[in-house]
């Protein structure tokens, strides 16, 4: 398993920050590489907002009031709704080739639960899976703490011969998004309690974001052979490409995805 570990972020731009894992896709997608996994922080605080809120009528609204509060808007690469983090983050993105990526869908939300519960644990976090009332970016294979706050949500993609699991760790930053999340919520119209939304550092104190990242390191290491990689020029130059397709213009408008 080839591990592409970016503890610093690669670029201050969440569009260039997300493409990366879009080009990693194509690239499983085209034979080019095998099952890869990255691990980054990211570089700014990210509105991620899916393709369904895109849909919705508040969505230029939403996208705006995320700039007003600090929050840069993106297109995310996988499914699901509105997310937002901080450089108190850490995002996981595997993708792998597969001839039919859509079958073990719900297989993979239940194996990256076990895997990142079973991450957290170790950590001291109370964590289980399951959603919580009010989450966002709802589903049943997310991550939470003593059942009560969101910690870690995952969402999929699947193109012609590959798939992209992503989740999206909180470590820190919770009163941050639990300010800015109402707001976008209250403009796309959907349901939402502030209450929800937990982090690792309010659950375990002195925990940091290497220990988060080595601990899930060690139980891929259990798994299958793990090989450290860098983000090679290829990839970079693929992501550049595929900028567009994650951008969110001042007015609210977005490119078709690719």
């Amino acid at each position: 398993m080839r591990f592409i570990l970016d503890p610093k972020p690669v670029d201050s731009d969440p569009v260039t920050d997300v493409a990366i894992a879009h080009a990693l896709l194509r690239q499983a997608g085209e034979g080019k590489i095998g099952p890869t996994v990255r691990i980054s922080v990211p570089g700014a605080p990210t509105a991620a907002f899916g393709r369904s809120d895109v849909r919705r009528p508040g969505f230029g609204s939403a996208a705006e009031a995320c700039r007003a509060l600090g929050f840069a808007p993106i297109i995310r690469g996988a499914g699901g709704r509105v997310a937002a983090y901080t450089e108190k983050s850490l995002v996981i993105d595997h993708v792998s080739p597969d001839p039919d990526p859509g079958t073990g869908m719900r297989d993979r939300f239940r194996d990256y639960g076990v895997l990142l519960t079973a991450v957290l644990g170790e950590l001291g976090v109370d964590a289980r899976v399951g959603a919580v009332p009010g989450e966002y970016c709802p589903g049943e294979y997310s991550i939470n703490a003593r059942g009560l706050t969101k910690l870690v949500g995952t969402a999929q993609r699947v193109v012609r011969g590959a798939w992209l699991f992503s989740a999206v760790v909180v470590l820190g930053d919770a009163p941050m998004l639990r300010a800015a999340l109402p707001v976008v919520h209250n403009r796309l119209e959907l349901p939402f309690r502030r209450q929800s939304v937990g982090s690792v550092f309010e659950e375990v104190s002195g925990v940091q974001v290497d220990d988060v990242a080595s601990t899930l390191m060690r139980h891929y290491d259990r798994m299958t052979e793990v090989e450290i990689d860098a983000l090679d020029d290829a990839t970079r130059e693929r992501a550049e490409r595929l900028q567009a397709d994650h951008y969110v213009g001042r007015d609210g408008e977005v490119r078709r995805p690719v």
